[in-house]
């Protein structure tokens, strides 16, 4: 220091050694400052240190605190749709017993109560009295009872209850990895949120938990594909102008390719898939009202069981081995559960005809990658690559052959 200042006083006046003395002081101060403010930044908050002294590192809080946020409210979602995952596949299970059980409790009430008919009309030839009157009455009390219970059963239809809670289980465990994934891969967004908030809302509506109030109807007078996703809704129409203006994977040909793909899915895959719905509903409403039907009519006749009322056996044992077979074809055979399958997977190829549809109406360089979205497509479709390909080229050659007949 005494050097220092000898050299100074030597090379400089007092005034401007005092003057350039300070003049170097202030630069030192400042970047003193600096340092302070983006050390404690960055111990204190984990800010980068390139900010500069014109930046305000409150901005960067916000945006901090704006994603640990959406992150927060993404694990909760997770522990929710995992919970929810949980509770629909303990629920089928338990639903898909009530239809076993309650198929064997029917069936054994029906056959008991024929073979109880066919005992009565047996015994009104040689006796009569206590003994005649107990057949008869229990007869018709179980048909009666096996009538009720399977008015509820085809009401609530248990095979087709379980397939729902199979369905609502897979979709949320799928919902929970994709959860999982977009937390790997990226920092989530409030927006990302919502949307998936938004999907767990549309699933409790497609599949409700509770039985009474909210249950679907079994018997739709109209017969449409299974929705369990929130509408799409296009922030962002392809202009013009952007059409040329990012590739990211996409070419008029790709685009040309899943419209024909998309195309393809609603004319056949999700009208097949109705049809047979269609089918499958129609065979349910059959057999579940034959079944009480046949019922009915064997305690009628079970209960008019006499010496000279012989068509009464004959109603009291006949309709009672038609009610087992109606009941055993209906839900031992799970019509119900096959009219939810097919809804279902006509509901499948939906969704995957709106996902098409709405990554073209979206500008290219917000799509996902236009290599990569063809690999899935086809994936979920049971198909590679050029199998996909040659699908949109003999959609599109049959579509332009139906024009030029036209």
């Amino acid at each position: 220091m005494e050097g220092l200042k000898a050299s100074t006083f030597i090379s400089f006046p007092s005034f401007s050694s005092k003057f350039s003395s300070r003049r170097t002081i202030k630069p030192s101060i400042q970047i003193n400052k600096d340092s302070i403010n983006q050390s404690k930044t960055k111990n204190g908050l984990r800010v980068k240190s390139t900010l500069t002294s014109t930046q305000r590192p409150e901005s960067g809080i916000r945006s901090r605190t704006t994603i640990s946020k959406a992150v927060e409210e993404l694990y909760a979602i997770m522990d929710v749709v995992a919970d929810r995952d949980e509770m629909h596949k303990n629920i089928g299970l338990q639903r898909d017993n009530w239809n076993h059980l309650l198929l064997t409790s029917v069936n054994g009430m029906t056959v008991t109560a024929a073979t109880m008919s066919g005992l009565a009309g047996m015994s009104s030839g040689a006796f009569s009295g206590a003994p005649l009157l107990a057949l008869k009455l229990s007869s018709a009390l179980l048909y009666l009872a096996a009538t009720g219970v399977l008015m509820v059963m085809n009401k609530i239809q248990p095979s087709q209850l379980a397939e729902e809670q199979r369905n609502a289980s897979r979709l949320f465990k799928h919902l929970h990895e994709e959860i999982k994934t977009s937390l790997a891969l990226k920092s989530p967004d409030s927006n990302e949120v919502k949307e998936i908030m938004e999907k767990v809302l549309a699933l409790d509506r497609a599949y409700p938990l509770p039985l009474l109030g909210a249950m679907l109807d079994k018997f739709p007078k109209n017969v449409e594909p299974a929705v369990w996703w929130p509408k799409h809704v296009d922030s962002s129409r392809v202009r013009a102008a952007d059409k040329k203006a990012v590739k990211n994977g996409w070419s008029e040909k790709l685009e040309e390719e899943m419209k024909e793909i998309a195309g393809v899915l609603k004319r056949k895959d999700t009208a097949d898939y109705v049809r047979l719905s269609k089918v499958a509903l129609m065979v349910s409403k059959v057999l579940a009202i034959c079944g009480p039907v046949f019922t009915g009519l064997a305690a009628v006749g079970a209960a008019c069981v006499g010496r000279s009322r012989p068509w009464a056996v004959f109603m009291g044992v006949v309709f009672g081995s038609l009610a087992t077979i109606v009941n055993t074809l209906e839900h031992g055979g799970q019509v119900g559960m096959v009219f939810e399958m097919y809804r279902s997977s006509a509901g499948f190829y939906r969704l995957m005809e709106e996902s098409i549809e709405s990554t073209l109406h979206e500008r290219k360089d917000r799509r996902e990658n236009g290599d990569l979205f063809e690999a899935k497509v086809a994936l979920e479709l049971g198909r590679n690559l050029s199998e996909l390909r040659n699908l949109a080229s003999a959609s599109s050659s049959s579509s332009s052959r139906i024009y030029m007949d036209r």
